[in-house]
C-alpha cells in the first residue's frame, strides 16, 4: 500500500478549515458529539462520541455522489466516467473487506462524497442533502468520506480532504482532465482505505 505524505502546516489549516465547515451549525450532527483524531493519517477525521465499530465485518455502499453546481456541471457522459474511475479506485483499495448489497446489523456503510462547488454561485446548496449543505460552499472542492450505521443512518465517522484537483470540463468546448481526475481518486482511494483501516482495526 503507497504510504500518504505527512501533512503541511498549510494543509492543517486547510483541514482547521474544514473540519469548522463539516461541523458547525449542521442540524443532522448537532445531535452527536464527535472528537478530533488527531492521530489520523487522513487529512481531517472526527469520530462519534461512544462509536463501537468492534462489531461490524462488512461493508455496503450506495455510490458516490457527485455535487456539481447546475450551470456549471460537466456533460453527463463525463459524470458516469467519473464515477466509473472513483469506483474502480475505491474498490481496488478494499481487499480484505467484505463487500455486500444490503444492510444489517453487522454492516457498515461508507459514503463517499465529492462537492465541487468551485464554479458555485451560491444558490446550489439544496442540490445536495440537508445535511451537507453547509458544506456546499461556493469557491469549495471538497471530498468527504462517512462512515455509517447501516440501520440506524447514524453517522459514526467522518473525514474530508481538499487537496487533490480534479479539472472537469464544463461548457460546449470544455475538455475534462482525466489524468487529474484519476489522480485525484486514487489519492482519495488510499485515504479512504487508511481511514477504513484507522477505524475498523485492519
Amino acid at each position: 500500500m503507497t504510504s500518504i505524505c505527512c501533512i503541511t502546516t498549510r494543509l492543517g489549516t486547510i483541514v482547521v478549515a474544514a473540519i469548522s465547515i463539516l461541523f458547525v451549525g449542521c442540524t443532522t450532527i448537532t445531535t452527536q458529539s464527535f472528537r478530533v483524531n488527531k492521530s489520523s493519517s487522513v487529512e481531517s477525521s472526527q469520530i462519534a462520541v461512544g462509536a463501537d465499530f468492534a462489531k461490524y465485518n462488512q461493508l455496503t455502499t450506495d455510490g458516490m455522489g457527485i455535487f456539481f453546481p447546475e450551470n456549471a456541471a460537466p456533460s453527463k457522459e463525463d459524470q458516469q466516467r467519473a464515477r466509473q474511475i472513483f469506483r474502480t479506485a475505491f474498490l481496488g483499495e478494499l481487499q480484505g473487506y467484505t463487500i455486500v448489497d444490503g444492510k444489517g446489523p453487522t454492516t457498515l456503510e461508507v459514503k463517499p462524497s465529492l462537492i465541487d462547488y468551485r464554479k458555485s454561485s451560491g444558490g446550489d446548496a439544496l442540490l445536495v442533502r440537508r445535511d451537507l449543505r453547509d458544506i456546499a460552499n461556493p469557491g469549495s472542492l471538497i471530498f468527504l468520506m462517512e462512515l455509517v450505521d447501516s440501520e440506524s443512518g447514524e453517522i459514526l465517522a467522518r473525514a474530508a480532504d481538499s487537496v487533490s484537483v480534479p479539472v472537469f470540463g464544463t461548457g460546449e468546448n470544455a475538455i475534462t482532465d482525466w489524468d487529474t481526475v484519476g489522480s485525484a481518486a486514487e489519492r482519495w482511494a488510499k485515504l479512504f482505505r487508511k481511514f477504513l483501516d484507522e477505524n475498523l482495526n485492519k
